[in-house]
């Protein structure tokens, strides 16, 4: 089994910024993709950013040249850095990671959660 423990939430005013952080622990002989989503009251949860083992990045076009995604892979955790917060950034953000375990299974995982709250 794999833990994703997220970090870093809160409420910020617009303009403001924050940095998430989830480590992930368990049966891991490699992770994949690490990356974060987001879910509003009443949306769907989508896509924010990921990054892929060997760094490739993927960006939602509303966070584009706000947020910023990295990784350290020692520690098999992933970061999530906020900057130009919008009221409309307001959600539960999800951290993701697609994990190879020690079975040689591969499955992807799902933190808790962390709320983040932009105030306008």
């Amino acid at each position: 089994q794999v833990q994703l423990v997220e970090s870093g939430g809160g409420l910020v005013q617009a303009g403001g910024s924050l940095r998430l952080s989830c480590a992930a622990s368990g049966s891991i002989l490699r992770i994949n993709t690490m990356g974060w989503y987001r879910q509003a009251p009443e949306k769907q949860r989508e896509l924010v950013a990921a990054m892929a083992s060997g760094g490739d990045t993927n960006y939602a076009d509303f966070v584009k040249g706000r947020f910023a995604i990295s990784r350290d892979s020692a520690k098999n955790t992933v970061y999530l850095q906020m900057s130009s917060l919008k009221p409309e950034d307001t959600a539960v953000y999800y951290c993701n990671a697609n994990v190879r375990s020690w079975n040689l299974k591969t499955s992807n995982y799902w933190g808790q959660g962390t709320q983040v709250t932009v105030s306008s």
